[in-house]
């Protein structure tokens, strides 16, 4: 299996960016793991400037499938003294299939630091915890190593994961790859398998360079609105000790 280091290794520069190929194990139906395709569009953005400030946000839209090959753009829109904004859009032979804004910036002084709010109550993944390996019906998945957590609510996924491959991976791009892997919190109120499609994503950095241990992140998605075939869900992660890492929310079509 081609692990995400040797996806973005593989990457080759030509005139206004990259070309490189999603291999058959990072696809989610009949297009590219989310994850993997924000991934790509993160690392262009981070390699298309120079001393860019840590990433803050996040704001991908999925707008056609993507599978095959690609080619992986980045934009400059702004640079100030302490934020860049930076687009990056990924494309296949299907046309535009992913197009990012990536907000970089840097810490500044501030009176203000207000922090609220805990990690669910779970333990770490530890020697006698079962690891789920994915599942074989769904390729991207075989990718990832994931431990249930405690029984959440109907409309909601709680589960710790982790990259079985992390060596040579930027951390901010690993936890990108991560961060969208649960599967949409509505499926568990349609309860049986059904065609989803991520719509839109957005993800907040809670601070500048987070770390854990072990490559486990602690992953929840829970919807609390799923009517006339769209959901939208709010999305969590926390590091093995418990810090917050990161909040988002998406937008998902749910075909059923």
């Amino acid at each position: 299996m081609t692990t995400l280091a040797e996806v973005i290794a593989a990457l080759e520069p030509v005139e206004g960016g990259w070309r490189g190929t999603v291999p058959e194990g990072w696809l989610q139906g009949r297009t590219t793991y989310g994850g993997l395709s924000s991934a790509l569009a993160l690392h262009a953005a981070m390699a298309s400037d120079t001393d860019l400030p840590p990433l803050r946000s996040a704001l991908v839209a999925f707008v056609g499938p993507l599978n095959g090959a690609v080619t992986v753009s980045a934009t400059r829109l702004r640079r100030g003294r302490n934020a860049a904004f930076v687009q990056a859009d990924v494309t296949s032979d299907a046309g535009l299939g992913l197009r990012a804004t990536f907000v970089f910036m840097g810490a500044a002084p501030s009176a203000v630091d207000h922090r609220t709010g805990t990690a669910p109550e779970i333990a770490r993944p530890g020697p006698d915890h079962k690891v789920l390996r994915g599942h074989p019906a769904i390729a991207f998945s075989r990718n990832f190593e994931l431990v249930e957590g405690r029984d959440a609510g109907p409309a909601e996924w709680l589960r710790w994961v982790r990259l079985k491959e992390r060596d040579g991976l930027d951390p901010m791009v690993e936890l990108i790859a991560v961060a969208d892997c649960l599967p949409p919190a509505a499926l568990k109120l349609v309860g049986r398998p059904a065609p989803v499609s991520s719509m839109t994503w957005q993800l907040n950095l809670l601070g500048s360079a987070p770390v854990t241990e072990d490559g486990w992140w602690l992953l929840r998605a829970t919807t609390d609105y799923a009517q006339g075939g769209n959901s939208n869900q709010r999305m969590g992660i926390w590091a093995a000790d418990g810090t917050p890492v990161a909040d988002g929310m998406q937008s998902v079509a749910v075909f059923a």
